[in-house]
């Protein structure tokens, strides 16, 4: 690799694979999260493609956003900063969700350890940053911010909102997950049918956002016609095809999300099944119950929720 003025070098294929630039906040950043998962995942038993994950797909892909061709050229094309935003807000937080990093920590802090994680994730500040509603409101609510205010002429002129901006995201992203996936230990766990519906307006408010960007005004015109590029997208157009960026790739990339959220509503409804099926053993022959039990066998859907029946037996 080569370090490239990305402003006198139209991007290709061979600029992109080829283009870099040294970030070191970002990379020390990298180096002591991978280190402090290193070390906390050799004393737990997860198994090794938890940390394949945690390290290939989240720190990985947050290196190239950062460090790689995006990097190189997110200050010179709208469309390449909006492929960053993607990259850091949806794909490397999730492959670090992925990788389990507070189940790691918990199990190898110890018994004494483990009563505290177990008190800090019991508190009230712990529920409400955890809760559905807070991660959905901040990842919906943070790229409107930036696309909409002038933070994002603010991360274009000067590095620091920028290293700033982009370590935030990566921590919006990975508390998202972290409370929609529910893989480590939550403060309180909720139905995986909340997150589907959450993903619903999630994909509206991202839809809107990119309609607005699309059709809207230019976002930092000023900006990108001081830089004058003479290669590639006009303005307009570098605008036009960011907002598909945005909104269409960010749908795209969600749907390993969806597919990893379907599996572990499966498995909730397999354990509820479980429990039912243990419960009906477990009823005296003949008994009103064992009837109540043997309608519910032969009845719809409802009739077989554990919740809905007893509530309603």
């Amino acid at each position: 690799m080569a370090a490239v003025n990305a402003l006198t070098t139209p991007l290709t294929l061979e600029t992109a694979l080829a283009s870099w630039r040294a970030d070191p906040v970002t990379l020390v950043l990298i180096v002591l999260v991978l280190v402090g998962y290193g070390i906390v995942w050799r004393r737990s038993p997860l198994p090794a493609y938890r940390a394949v994950l945690f390290g290939v797909v989240g720190c990985g892909v947050w290196l190239v956003a950062s460090c790689g061709f995006v990097g190189v050229y997110s200050d010179v094309l709208f469309w390449v900063r909006a492929l960053q935003f993607v990259l850091i807000l949806m794909v490397a937080p999730f492959g670090l969700a992925l990788g389990m990093p507070l189940t790691a920590l918990r199990d190898a802090v110890g018994a004494t350890g483990r009563a505290r994680f177990g008190t800090v994730a019991r508190s009230r500040i712990a529920h409400l940053l955890a809760s559905p509603a807070t991660s959905s409101m901040a990842l919906l609510a943070v790229p409107w911010l930036i696309y909409l205010s002038g933070w994002y002429r603010a991360l274009l002129v000067s590095s620091v909102v920028d290293v700033l901006t982009r370590i935030l995201l990566v921590a919006i992203g990975f508390g998202y997950f972290y409370a929609r996936l529910q893989l480590d230990p939550v403060p309180h766990r909720y139905p995986q049918g909340v997150t589907l519906f959450a993903s619903l307006a999630e994909t509206l408010g991202d839809g809107v956002l990119g309609v607005i960007l699309w059709q809207g005004p230019l976002i930092a015109a000023d900006f990108y016609a001081a830089l004058g590029r003479d290669w590639g997208p006009s303005i307009r157009t570098d605008q036009t095809v960011g907002a598909g960026v945005f909104w269409i790739l960010g749908d795209v990339v969600g749907l390993p999300f969806l597919l990893v959220v379907f599996g572990r509503l499966r498995a909730q409804e397999r354990v509820r099944e479980e429990q039912v099926d243990a419960q009906i053993e477990q009823t005296p022959p003949g008994s009103a119950a064992a009837e109540a039990d043997d309608l519910v066998r032969q009845g719809l859907w409802w009739q077989t929720d554990p919740q809905i029946r007893e509530r309603f037996r």
